[in-house]
């Protein structure tokens, strides 16, 4: 194997560079956000909106897992693009052997935690008399699934950095169909209901996985050997920093979502729409923006491999270009988000079953309110990604950490005081203006820096 097969990365047309990359991992976003999506929409015609209430409750948990196996997954593609541009094979190699390592070990840790903290995590996440049966049922098979889960998450990221973006995307693609294939038939025809659905999902992540573990005996840039596997503290000392801003926007979702269904059902319960109305219509709004997040996502992580090879290599001048590029498509996914969420909400409601009025009216406000700002946050979100693709961990995760949890969760707690239960739909708004501010001030400092270099270089 050799790393020489990677130095097109410093050489060919940056816009073609971004669309091979870029797609195929939006592609794999996009089919890991409707693993959820399909879930909702099958169970909210199949059992009904207090099925769909469940699957939120239990979502924080596959978030959680996601987590870490992104710290994991992102750090060691960031840390393996940074060292094929210097050509430093070992590293690479053990690296990547290092990250297949504390993948397995930390899934199974997770699963083990989550079984014996099963009822705290449920009561944790807005729990409520009418949808906890659902949420156990549900719980107790998608736990089984994470090991699976995270594994083919957490290399996905490997194999794009990898050079592979294609065999990523269909990886998680198979996984998905047999989900979409599988769901109608253990709720509508099995009458299996939220289990059903879950089973649906488990099978369709392990045979992900089974695909990964397959990649691994495929790689392109470099050759596993078993001192690979041998774990080694200053290489995830170096590795896991760089994944932590990925972790960190991971576990902000957690939290923030602990956080909201907890408020949502307490003001709910105060309100006309009842606790279990404003909690579900939430979820399903989250989720849905999570698809849009895998297009700003993915557009950020599919070119991080383009960004760190040419940094590792010196060529700033290139780096800078595919940021002013990256931020372009970046305000057009935005743009269209937008313009969807306020002109067509009760369309995008309807999708997961037909219910009250008031179910009805709160959702409508709640797209219209809560994700009117999705240009600002693609860019934040973007922009983010790639600092940690330059190797700068710390403001990265300062980025991420300002909108999804220092702003957003005491914004949560103290706008009901005020609006009621219409105020958690305006924190993230006013999070996303604030935070977009602070990157400005952010990224004008790192494209000096980049000036300074390219400036350097020229000389």
């Amino acid at each position: 194997m050799n790393q020489n097969s990677n130095q097109y990365l410093a050489e060919a047309p940056i816009g073609k560079l971004m669309m091979k990359f870029s797609i195929p991992c939006i592609m794999s976003l996009l089919v890991s956000s409707l693993y959820n999506i399909v879930d909702q929409i099958f169970i909210g015609r199949g059992v009904g909106y207090l099925g769909n209430g469940a699957t939120n409750v239990v979502f924080p948990i596959t978030v959680i897992a996601l987590a870490i196996a992104l710290m994991i997954g992102d750090g060691c593609a960031a840390f393996l693009s940074i060292c094929q541009g210097k050509k430093d094979t070992d590293s690479t190699r053990n690296g990547a052997g290092n990250a297949v390592v504390v993948l397995v070990l930390s899934s199974i840790i997770i699963m083990l935690v989550f079984i014996f903290a099963r009822e705290g995590i449920l009561n944790a996440f807005g729990a409520t008399e009418n949808n906890i049966v659902y949420a156990r049922d549900y719980f107790n098979i998608i736990v089984i699934g994470i090991p699976f889960f995270m594994f083919s998450n957490g290399l996905n990221s490997v194999i794009r950095a990898d050079g592979s973006p294609k065999f990523a995307m269909i990886s998680t693609l198979v996984g998905c169909i047999i989900n979409v294939i599988l769901d109608p038939i253990a709720i509508f025809v099995l009458h299996w209901g939220v289990k059903g659905a879950a089973i649906a999902t488990i099978i369709g992540q392990f045979v992900s996985a089974g695909l990964a573990v397959y990649y691994l005996f495929h790689t392109k840039s470099f050759k596993l050997n078993a001192g690979s596997f041998v774990l080694k503290g200053i290489l995830l000392k170096r590795i896991l920093p760089l994944g932590i801003s990925s972790f960190l926007t991971q576990l902000s979702i957690v939290i923030i979502m602990g956080v909201m269904n907890n408020v949502l059902v307490k003001y709910g319960a105060m309100s006309k729409y009842g606790a279990d109305i404003p909690m579900t219509v939430v979820g399903i709004v989250m989720k849905v923006f999570q698809i849009v997040i895998a297009f700003t996502v993915g557009v950020a992580a599919g070119s991080q491999p383009i960004v760190g090879y040419n940094y590792g290599a010196g060529q700033k001048g290139r780096v800078k270009k595919i940021y002013k590029i990256m931020m372009m498509v970046e305000v057009c996914i935005g743009l269209i988000a937008t313009l969807c969420f306020e002109i067509f909400p009760m369309q995008i409601l309807g999708l997961f079953g037909s219910e009250s009025d008031l179910y009805n009216e709160y959702g409508v406000k709640a797209f219209r309110i809560f994700l009117c700002t999705m240009i600002l946050c693609c860019v934040v979100k973007a922009t983010s990604i790639f600092l940690q693709s330059l190797g700068k961990p710390i403001m990265s995760m300062g980025l991420s950490l300002l909108r999804d949890f220092i702003l957003s969760v005491p914004l949560v707690l103290l706008l009901p005081l005020v609006f009621g239960v219409e105020g958690p739909l305006l924190s993230a708004p006013i999070a996303d203006v604030v935070t977009f501010l602070i990157m400005l001030v952010i990224m004008k400092n790192v494209l000096k820096e980049l000036n300074r270099s390219i400036k350097a270089e020229s000389v």
